[in-house]
């Protein structure tokens, strides 16, 4: 069987360009790394917030649920860096019962905080810019970090893996933030703080999607 040699001025280029490369931690281990950021949402958030507005904030029992939410946004993640590598992509039952779980988790987590007397229709505006603002203000640069780790991947989905991203740094946030929340009535909750990571997923999409098409060219 004849074989087509290999030009000389290809084979040096190609000797040329290949460099030794760190392989990708453990989507789990690289979640684990994100740890000290959600600490930081969670003891910040609150400590920022009575500082400014001297708010009272829940009682040390409530902090166990929202170490739990934080638990629940680190499986998240490492769900998101996993679907960044070709080939470990979820499927989609597992799709399914990943989003159901937070969803359900987000729902149990904030259930347990104090609702206060009903709120004049200005007061409950107020309060709902007030979450919507402080969520999105301390988890924006949050979303960097874990916008590095995917963009070292190679997702094919790329929405996706950012929408994962974009939803595990969201409930870290909102970890921190049912700490200081006055109102837990259904309608602030879905709005305010559910609406508050909907846009986390949305721009978590958005970026990877962009730095995925820049990659491209």
């Amino acid at each position: 069987m004849s074989q087509t040699p290999v030009p000389a001025a290809l084979l040096s280029v190609v000797k040329h360009d290949l460099n030794p490369i760190r392989p990708l931690a453990n989507p789990t281990f690289r979640a684990l790394a994100l740890l000290p950021i959600g600490l930081m949402l969670l003891a910040g958030m609150p400590a920022f917030w009575r500082w400014q507005a001297h708010v009272k904030v829940a009682p040390w029992t409530s902090w166990g649920l929202s170490a739990l939410e934080m638990g629940l946004s680190l499986i998240i993640l490492a769900a998101g860096f996993r679907e960044a590598v070709p080939g470990r992509e979820l499927s989609s039952r597992k799709l399914c019962a990943l989003i159901f779980v937070a969803c359900a988790g987000f729902m149990f987590f904030n259930s347990g905080t104090q609702i206060p007397a009903p709120a004049a229709a200005h007061v409950w505006m107020h309060w709902l810019w007030e979450c919507l603002y402080m969520t999105i203000s301390f988890s924006i640069p949050a979303l960097v970090a874990p916008a590095w780790l995917v963009a070292r991947a190679l997702p094919n989905r790329p929405a996706l893996t950012g929408a994962l991203c974009g939803l595990g740094v969201g409930l870290m946030a909102d970890a921190g933030l049912r700490l200081i929340c006055w109102d837990a009535g259904f309608a602030h909750l879905i709005v305010a703080h559910g609406g508050a990571i909907v846009l986390l997923v949305t721009l978590g999409a958005t970026c990877a999607t962009i730095v995925e098409r820049v990659k491209s060219r």
